[in-house]
C-alpha cells in the first residue's frame, strides 16, 4: 500500500489556495555586510542573539520546497523499489500492455454533483468540486470538460448568485507548478494550456497574468503580467510588466516594469526585469548591492558581489563595499568573504574575512553646533579581520579537529563593528586543536595552534603548543603482581601518571629590560616596548620568542581512612622543565653595569614537592514531626585540611647564580664599586645582589625558596526539604530546596614567611533567593593592624584595642533576574528549545551570528536584570585637589528585554549604566515591525561614539532581500 502523501496546510481565506506561510521578521544588522539570506540547510544561528527576543528555532530555509532538501541533479525516489507504489518486477502485464491513442495513462475523475457522458461526440462534463487527475496533472474546478476527440481538457469556476464572486476556481498542479485561474484549457497531446487570470506558484514568488500561454517544455508566456512574493489574493506590493517569461524553476524575465504598492503605482522600475525562483534548496547567483548614506563616509553601495554554491556542502559569498565619500574625499571601500561548509555527522564551519578601508585622516572634524571632535580619527587606513568556526563531530576512537579564530587589526572592532560584544571586548583569543586518544591505549596527545590580541596592539602566537599524557598507572601490575595479599591494601593505591607539555610562543610585546636586584644593565630599558607586526620585523618576533618543554610526573599514594572519620591522601609530584637556552651574566667594571648574554644548549631545570590532605564530610539534620511545609533541614559540612611542602630549591649554581661569583672577577678581585668609590668586598653583601639565568622564561623556574604552608577550607551547603503542593499522585511529595548552595570559608598559614604569615579570609557564596533569582558574592577579610596611613602592620587585630577579630577588606555582590521564564504553567509562558543566555549583551566574545535573527513574536514579553556592586579599602594615592574615589568602585546596573506591544510591533533594548562614574555604557533600542510580507526594523543608540539611529524597510522574501530602503545616521558609520 502506497503511504498518502502529507496534505499542505489549508490557506487562510485571504491567501491563495497552496500558498507558503508568510516568512518571519528578521533582524537587519546595522552592518549592511552581514548576510541577510537564509544559511545552508541545517545550519542554526550560532552564538548569543543580537537582539532580545529572537528566536532559537533553526534558521527557515525559505528555499527549500515542502521543507525537504533535495540534492540538484535528483529526483524523489521510493525506498521500497516502487514507482509511484506498484512494484515492476514480476508484473506480466509491463510488456503487454501497450499505449492506444494518444491518452498515455488512466484519467481519474470525481465530482461532487453529476458526471455526464456524450459518447458520440467523446465528451465527460463534471459538476461541481470536480477533480481529474491525470498522471502529473491534477485539475480541481467547479465545472470540467473532457474532450477525449480533440484530445482537451477544459476548467471554469462559478459565480456566487449572492456576492458575485468567482468561487471554485480552476487550480491545475503539474510539474511546471500550481496555476489558479478563471479559465483553463489543456491539451493532452501537445502538452499545451491556455489559462485565463492566472496565477502560478514559482518558488517563493507568484506569477500573475491576465493571459497565459504554457509551452510543452513548461515554459511560460503571460500578457500584462504581476510578479509579488506576498501571498495574499490581493497583494500588498507587485511588479507588473506589459509582457513576461517565466521558466519555471530558474527565473522570470520581463520587459519594462514598475512597482506598485498598495494599489499605487511608483516611478521605481526599470527596462526589464531578471527575477530567479530557484526550486532547488540552494543555487549561485549576483548579490545586488544595498544603496545607502552614512553621516562620515557619505552615499554608499554594499554587499555587492556573487553568491557561488558548488554543492551542498559549500557555499561561497564574495561582496564588496564602495563608500562616496565627503567634503571632497574619497570615502574608502571594503571587501568581505564569507565561506559557510557543512558535512552532516561529520563537520561543519564557517570562514570570515573582512577588509575595510577608511580614509586616513577625518572626513568632518566638527559639527555646525559646536567645535568639539564629532567623528573618531581610525588610527589606520586599512584593517581587516578573520573568523574561522570549524566543529567536528565526536565519534569513538577518532581525531576531533576543532577551530575558533578571532584576529585581526587591533583598531577593525572599534571602527567597524556594532556588535557590543566585540565593540566593548579588549581581548580576542583564537585556537585551532587536534586531539586524539589512542585506542586500547593509556595515551592521549593534543596539538593546539593559539593567538590571542588586545585593543592595545598586543599580541601573542603559541606554534605550536604540544601535550602528551599518559592516564593513570599502576606499578604493581607492571611486574606482575597478584592483587590482594596483606600488604595489597598499600600497593594497589600506589598510582604514577605523566603528561608532557611544550611550547613554542612569539609575542611582539617586550618588557622592560631590567633587573631586579637593581643593578644598572647594559642595554636596558625601563619601558616596555611592541614590535610592529609586518614581515620585516619577522627576525625581531623570533628572537623575541620563547619555548620548552615541560614533564610531571605525579605519584599518588593511596588515601587512608584515620580516626575512623577522616580520609588522609598523601602525594609526590616530581617534574622537570627543559630549555634550549640560558642566560649568563657578567659584570663590567668600567660601565659599572651587569651584561646579559644568551647561550644555546640543553638545560634541565628538576623540582618536586609533597603535599597531604585530610578531609571528612558531616551533616546536621533537623526533622520536624507532623504535616509541615517545611519538613526537614539540612546543613552539609566539608571540612579540608591540606598542607604543602617543597624544598629550599634557590641555591643550585645552575639556576641561580650568587651575587659574588657574578661581580667578582675570575680571580676572586671585587668589581663592584658602592657609593664613596670604594670596592666590596663582603660576599654577604654582594650575595644579596640576586640572579636567575631563566628569568622571563617560558615555564619560569621550577622549584624556588622553601614552601611549607597549611591551607584549611570549609564548605558549607544548606538545604530545605519542602512538602510539594503540586504533587497528588503521592510519588513525589517533596522536593529540594537549596538555602545556599556554597559558603566556603578559605584560609592559610604560611610557615616560611618571616611576617604576615597569615593569608587574608576568603568567603564566597551563593544562594538562590528566587526561582530565578541567585546571589553570587565573595568577601577579603583581613586579620593584621593597620597605621594610620592604611599600611598593614605585623600585629593581629585581636591584640589591639578595642579587640576585633577581622577587617572586611573587599566584597563584591551580583545578582541577576530573568522574568517571564521558560518554564511554568503561566498564560505568558512560551516554551524554547534552548533557553536564552544570561547575559547576551556583554557577554564572552564567540563566534559571530553572521546570518540574521528571526523574531519570535509569540513571546509577549522578557526581561533581564543584572546587578553588581563591589567595595575595597585598599588605599590610592591621590593628590591635593583630587577627588575622593567612591564607596563603591564597582557598581553597575544593566537589563536587556523585549516587550511585544501590538501583535505585529516589537520593542526590544539592552543598557548598562555605571553607577560609579554615571555613564551609560553602549545603550540601544530595537523596533520590529511586521507588515505581512514587509517589515520595518530600527535601531537608535542614544549615547557613546556610536550614537545615532537607522532603520530599514526592506521585503521580507530571501529572493527580494535586496528590495530594501536604508537610512542611517550613525556619529560613526562602517
Amino acid at each position: 500500500m502506497t503511504p498518502a502523501k502529507p496534505k499542505p496546510a489549508p490557506a487562510k481565506p485571504t491567501q491563495r489556495p497552496g500558498s507558503t506561510p508568510t516568512p518571519p521578521v528578521r533582524y537587519i544588522s546595522p552592518d549592511p555586510r552581514d548576510p541577510v539570506g537564509p544559511p545552508p540547510p541545517g545550519v542554526r544561528n550560532t552564538g548569543q542573539p543580537r537582539i532580545p527576543g529572537a528566536s532559537r528555532k533553526p534558521v527557515p530555509d525559505t528555499l527549500a520546497p515542502a521543507g525537504r532538501v533535495i540534492r540538484p541533479g535528483t529526483t524523489p525516489t521510493d525506498t521500497t523499489g516502487r514507482i509511484n507504489g506498484v512494484s515492476r518486477r514480476g508484473d506480466s502485464l509491463q510488456v503487454a500492455a501497450r499505449r492506444r491513442g494518444q491518452i498515455e495513462s488512466t484519467i481519474a475523475y470525481t465530482a461532487k454533483d453529476s458526471i455526464q457522458f456524450d459518447v458520440t461526440k467523446k465528451v465527460a462534463r463534471l459538476y461541481n468540486k470536480a477533480t481529474v487527475n491525470y498522471g502529473d496533472t491534477d485539475l480541481k474546478a467547479a465545472l470540467i470538460t473532457v474532450d477525449y476527440g480533440n484530445n482537451t481538457m477544459t476548467a471554469d469556476g462559478r459565480r456566487d448568485s449572492l456576492t458575485n464572486r468567482l468561487i471554485d476556481r480552476p487550480v491545475l498542479k503539474d510539474k511546471g507548478g500550481l496555476y489558479t485561474a478563471s479559465n483553463i484549457a489543456y491539451n493532452f497531446k501537445s502538452k499545451k494550456a491556455r489559462v485565463s487570470d492566472a496565477v502560478t506558484t514559482q518558488g517563493e514568488g507568484y506569477v500573475s497574468a491576465s493571459v497565459i500561454k504554457r509551452l510543452p517544455n513548461g515554459d511560460i508566456n503571460g500578457l500584462i503580467g504581476r510578479y509579488t512574493t506576498c501571498n495574499l489574493e490581493h497583494p500588498h506590493f507587485y511588479i507588473q510588466a506589459k509582457n513576461m517569461k517565466v521558466i519555471p524553476g530558474d527565473k522570470v524575465v520581463t520587459g519594462p516594469f514598475n512597482l506598485v504598492i498598495g494599489d499605487v503605482p511608483t516611478p521605481l522600475g526599470f527596462l526589464f526585469g531578471f527575477f530567479p525562483t530557484p526550486n532547488k534548496s540552494r543555487g549561485s547567483g549576483v548579490l545586488i548591492p544595498t544603496f545607502g548614506q552614512a553621516a562620515d563616509r557619505g552615499y554608499f553601495l554594499t554587499n555587492g558581489g556573487y553568491y557561488f554554491a558548488p554543492n551542498d556542502y559549500i557555499g561561497v559569498r564574495l561582496t564588496g563595499d564602495i563608500y562616496a565619500g565627503n567634503a571632497q574625499t574619497w570615502g574608502g571601500f571594503g571587501a568581505t568573504a564569507d565561506v559557510t561548509y557543512l558535512k552532516r555527522y561529520t563537520y561543519q564551519g564557517n570562514f570570515n574575512f573582512r577588509f575595510a578601508n577608511r580614509p586616513g585622516q577625518q572626513i568632518l572634524a566638527t559639527d555646525a553646533l559646536t567645535t568639539s571632535q564629532v567623528y573618531i580619527k581610525p588610527p589606520d587606513a586599512n584593517s581587516f579581520w578573520i573568523t574561522w568556526s570549524h566543529t567536528p563531530v565526536p565519534k569513538p576512537g577518532g581525531g576531533r579537529f576543532s577551530a575558533n579564530v578571532n584576529a585581526g587589526t587591533s583598531s577593525y572592532n572599534r571602527i567597524n563593528s556594532f556588535d557590543a560584544r566585540r565593540l566593548l571586548a579588549t581581548q580576542f583569543t583564537s585556537g585551532i586543536s587536534y586531539s586524539k586518544q589512542i585506542r586500547n591505549s593509556p595515551i592521549n596527545y593534543d596539538l593546539k595552534l593559539s593567538q590571542s590580541q588586545g585593543t592595545d596592539g598586543s599580541m601573542r602566537f603559541i606554534l605550536p603548543d604540544v601535550s602528551l599524557g599518559v592516564a593513570r598507572q599502576y606499578p604493581y601490575q607492571w611486574f606482575g603482581i597478584e592483587p590482594g595479599g596483606k600488604y595489597g591494601s598499600l600497593y594497589e593505591q600506589i598510582t604514577i601518571s605523566y603528561n608532557l607539555t611544550g611550547s613554542n610562543e612569539i609575542t611582539n610585546s617586550v618588557p622592560a629590560r631590567t633587573l631586579t636586584n637593581g643593578l644598572p644593565l647594559l642595554g636596558g630599558s625601563t619601558t616596555p616596548t611592541t614590535i610592529p607586526l609586518r614581515l620585516g620585523n619577522a627576525g625581531r618576533l623570533l628572537r623575541n620568542s620563547r619555548n620548552g618543554i615541560q614533564h610531571a610526573f605525579n605519584i599518588g599514594l593511596g588515601s587512608y581512612n584515620v580516626f575512623k572519620h577522616f580520609q588522609f591522601t598523601p602525594t609526590f609530584n616530581y617534574g622537570e622543565v627543559w630549555y634550549g637556552q640560558r642566560l649568563n651574566y657578567s659584570f663590567s667594571p668600567v660601565a659599572q653595569a651587569v651584561r646579559i648574554d644568551t647561550t644555546y644548549g640543553l638545560n634541565r631545570i628538576y623540582s618536586y614537592s609533597t603535599s597531604a590532605s585530610l578531609n571528612t564530610t558531616f551533616y546536621g539534620t533537623v526533622i520536624r514531626k507532623g504535616t509541615h511545609k517545611i519538613q526537614a533541614l539540612r546543613h552539609k559540612v566539608t571540612p579540608s585540611l591540606n598542607y604543602s611542602f617543597s624544598p629550599n630549591l634557590t641555591q643550585r649554581d645552575n639556576v641561580n647564580p650568587t651575587g659574588a661569583n657574578i661581580l667578582t672577577s675570575p680571580t676572586g678581585q671585587p668589581l663592584l664599586l658602592n657609593q664613596f668609590g670604594g670596592f666590596v668586598t663582603n660576599e654577604a653583601t654582594l650575595n644579596q645582589y640576586t640572579f636567575n639565568n631563566f628569568n622571563n622564561f617560558l615555564y619560569g623556574t621550577p622549584g624556588g625558596p622553601l614552601q611549607s604552608q597549611v591551607t584549611f577550607s570549609l564548605q558549607n551547603a544548606v538545604e530545605m526539604k519542602v512538602r510539594d503542593p503540586n504533587d497528588t499522585t503521592g510519588l513525589t511529595p517533596f522536593k529540594k530546596v537549596d538555602l545556599f548552595r556554597n559558603l566556603d570559608l578559605n584560609l592559610s598559614y604560611d610557615f616560611t614567611r618571616t611576617a604576615f604569615k597569615l593569608s587574608p579570609l576568603s568567603l564566597i557564596f551563593s544562594t538562590e533567593i528566587a526561582k530565578k533569582l541567585a546571589l553570587n558574592g565573595n568577601a577579603q577579610f583581613d586579620a593584621y593592624q593597620r597605621d594610620s596611613r592604611g599600611q598593614p602592620v605585623d600585629k593581629y587585630l585581636f591584640q589591639a584595642s578595642p579587640t576585633r577579630l577581622l577587617r572586611l577588606t573587599s566584597a563584591s555582590i551580583s545578582t541577576g533576574y530573568a522574568f517571564n521564564p521558560t518554564t511554568g504553567k503561566k498564560k505568558s509562558v512560551v516554551p524554547r528549545a534552548v533557553a536564552p543566555s544570561n547575559d547576551p549583551t556583554l557577554g564572552t566574545v564567540g563566534p559571530p551570528n553572521l546570518y540574521a535573527d528571526y523574531v519570535d513574536f509569540e513571546i509577549p514579553w522578557e526581561l533581564s536584570l543584572t546587578y553588581a556592586a563591589g567595595y575595597s579599602t585598599i588605599q590610592v594615592p591621590r593628590r591635593p585637589g583630587d577627588p575622593r574615589p567612591p564607596l563603591l568602585a564597582l557598581h553597575t546596573v544593566g537589563g536587556t528585554g523585549s516587550v511585544k506591544l501590538t501583535p505585529n510591533l516589537r520593542l526590544s533594548g539592552n543598557f548598562s549604566y555605571d553607577l560609579a562614574s554615571q555613564t551609560f555604557v553602549y545603550p540601544n533600542v530595537t523596533f520590529l515591525r511586521d507588515l505581512h510580507c514587509w517589515q520595518i526594523t530600527g535601531t537608535w543608540i542614544p549615547f557613546g561614539q556610536l550614537r545615532g539611529y537607522g532603520f530599514t524597510i526592506a521585503a521580507k522574501s530571501s529572493l527580494l532581500q535586496d528590495l530594501k530602503l536604508n537610512r542611517n545616521r550613525y556619529a560613526q558609520f562602517q
